[in-house]
């Protein structure tokens, strides 16, 4: 899905959005639009890190959200079905990624056959779901015998810090590293990697620029109904995807939660 919080591949030009481009209601991200790169490029580098996963692979992305990443699978899968309650998101991206079959239908009931995909991506969705235990248990179902679920979602214990509930009004449970774990162990998967997403030295030079925190700097602007500086405004739209990067160590201080995890035998 790849959420905002309030945003196709850096190395080839976007599509014409025009007419087709989703609207940004703060669920989703979506390619293209200056003041949202930071959360874009956030995004799409986990899409990029674990796209050799998807090589010639069935590969079914739940949640697809605006469907930049399914289209970036697209790119070396066998092939890529998106599913997605959002029926005009569906339709979204029917007519702007072709080469995705694209299903509407729910999380919780997968219209998809038993053991007939070998990997289900699922990358900032599953904070937004209800009953995240039983969506689970269906991407355990649809999977081959060795096929790989590939989940991401924010690091509670930095996206909420000190919170009981999510910051983020679209989400119903965030999850630390610990907890995602436990999640996916008892639909039956063996969990293989555990990684997070981190800022690289320009974020962190950037970090160190707006007062500690270049994420706050964002939303607290946002939040208040400010307009941003223009310097701001211009470092959020320098952002690259090679700004981030992806490592095992330091997992509760991660931003986002990376999980590679291996339906091991039939249930």
């Amino acid at each position: 899905m790849s959420e905002s919080f309030v945003g196709d591949r850096e190395d080839a030009p976007l599509p014409a959005l025009g007419d087709e481009q989703l609207p940004l209601t703060g669920e989703r991200t979506v390619p293209g639009i200056p003041e949202e790169n930071y959360w874009f490029r956030r995004h799409e580098v986990v899409y990029r890190d674990l796209l050799s996963r998807c090589a010639g692979r069935r590969v079914l992305e739940a949640g697809a959200g605006e469907g930049y990443g399914a289209n970036m699978i697209a790119d070396v899968a066998q092939h890529v079905t998106g599913l997605d309650y959002d029926e005009s998101a569906v339709e979204h991206i029917r007519a702007r990624y072709p080469r995705v079959e694209m299903l509407h239908g729910n999380l919780a009931a997968l219209p998809i056959v038993d053991a007939s995909v070998d990997t289900v991506v699922n990358f900032q969705v599953i904070e937004h779901l209800w009953d995240q235990a039983q969506f689970l248990r269906e991407c355990f179902r649809v999977l081959a015998p060795g096929g790989e679920l590939l989940v991401s979602t924010p690091n509670r214990i930095t996206f909420s810090p000190g919170r009981d509930t999510p910051l983020n009004p679209f989400h119903t449970r965030e999850l630390n590293a610990a907890e995602l774990t436990e999640l996916l162990e008892e639909a039956g998967f063996r969990v293989s990697l555990m990684t997070g997403v981190h800022h690289g030295e320009r974020l962190q030079a950037l970090d160190a620029k707006y007062g500690g925190s270049f994420i706050d700097a964002q939303i607290s602007r946002a939040l208040a109904g400010q307009a941003w500086p223009e310097e701001l405004a211009r470092d959020v739209e320098a952002i690259t995807i090679d700004d981030f990067t992806l490592r095992e160590s330091h997992i509760d201080t991660s931003l986002d939660l990376v999980a590679v995890a291996v339906k091991d035998r039939a249930r």
